[in-house]
Formats: C-alpha cells, structure tokens, sequence
C-alpha cells in the first residue's frame, strides 16, 4: 500500500487483442493519472482457464502474481470491452482465479470501471455484470462517473493514442474521483 497523499492502482484490460481500444484507454489513464497516482497495468494473457483440479494443485504462477498485485494495490481499476452483452471471458476467468479462497484480494479492494467498444454504448452492460460479480465477492465499486468510450474508434489516432479532448477530460475527472475513492475506502 501506499503513503497516505498517493495511491497505487492496478490496471487490467479486459481485452488481448493487440489493438485493442480498451487497452489504449488504460494506458490513456496511466497518462492522464492526477499526482499522486501511479497506474501499473496487469496482462491477463498467461492466465490459464480456471480448472479447481489446478487449483487443487495450489495457484498457477501468474495467478499468484495477480492476486499478490491486487492485494497490495490501493485499488483496482478494470478497463473491458463488452462480449454479448457481458464479460469478456478472459477477464472474468482471471476474477474467478483471483477470488478463489483463501483470502480473495477483493474483498474491501476500491474498484473503478471503464470500457470503450465501437458501439454507442460502450460497455455499459459489460460493466454492470462485473458490478454484480463484485457484489458478491465485497469489492468497492465506484459508482459515478462511470467511463463508457462510444465510438472509439473515432477517438484514438492510428498508434493507440487518445486524441479526443473531451474523452482525455473526462477520464481525466475519473481518475481524479478514482484517487478519492481509493484515499476514502482506507
């Protein structure tokens, strides 16, 4: 954990694909963190499928290392598409890894959620469902300002980078309330 003016947030995007819109808006935010807050962002990749016979072998590597990262970070902030109308499965097969007992990281962990798809929704049924998921297992979730990127596509340049101004504000206003929440739920 982190001294009492900064905080440490943990950074996942729900998305493997190399050019994924979600991808570049969690880097967005390692870029538009307020001072005082680092982002350090989590591959999800070499997670494997969940399997309780593994589990019963004890933890896979990386799924130590994400729940080791996710217990000493101030808070998490999940960046995810949206798959059928949810979760992507990559990313809640590694909230299922994560949460298995004993001591889930996110039991009191803040939470903060954004998602940008090229869609004119932009995640929001996605971010509902882990809302739901993170009910169950106590984890903090901000409320507002939620961040849902519509029309992506149209917001990032070629390189990944995001170039709509009232996007990078907007964000910019999230993270800013993100640092708050994580300072608040201490």
């Amino acid at each position: 954990m982190s001294d009492g003016a900064s905080v440490r947030i943990l950074g996942i995007a729900g998305s493997l694909r190399r050019g994924s819109f979600n991808a570049a808006t969690l880097r967005a935010a390692q870029e538009l963190a307020p001072s005082g807050m680092t982002i350090d962002i989590f591959d999800i990749a070499p997670i494997p499928l969940y399997n309780e016979d593994v589990r019963q072998q004890g933890f896979p590597a990386p799924v130590e290392d994400l729940r080791a990262r996710i217990k000493a970070a101030d808070g998490l902030l999940i960046v995810t598409p949206e798959y059928n109308y949810s979760i992507p499965g990559v990313l809640k097969n590694a909230v299922d890894w994560a949460s298995r007992p004993p001591e889930q990281p996110f039991d009191g962990k803040p939470i903060g959620l954004m998602g940008a798809s090229g869609g004119t929704l932009g995640t929001a049924r996605a971010q509902y469902h882990l809302r739901q998921a993170f009910v169950f297992l106590n984890g903090m979730v901000m409320n507002r300002p939620e961040v849902m990127v519509p029309q992506a596509h149209n917001k990032f340049d070629a390189d990944g980078k995001l170039t709509d101004q009232a996007t990078r504000d907007f964000l910019a206003a999230h993270l800013a309330a993100f640092k708050a929440w994580a300072l608040r739920m201490r």
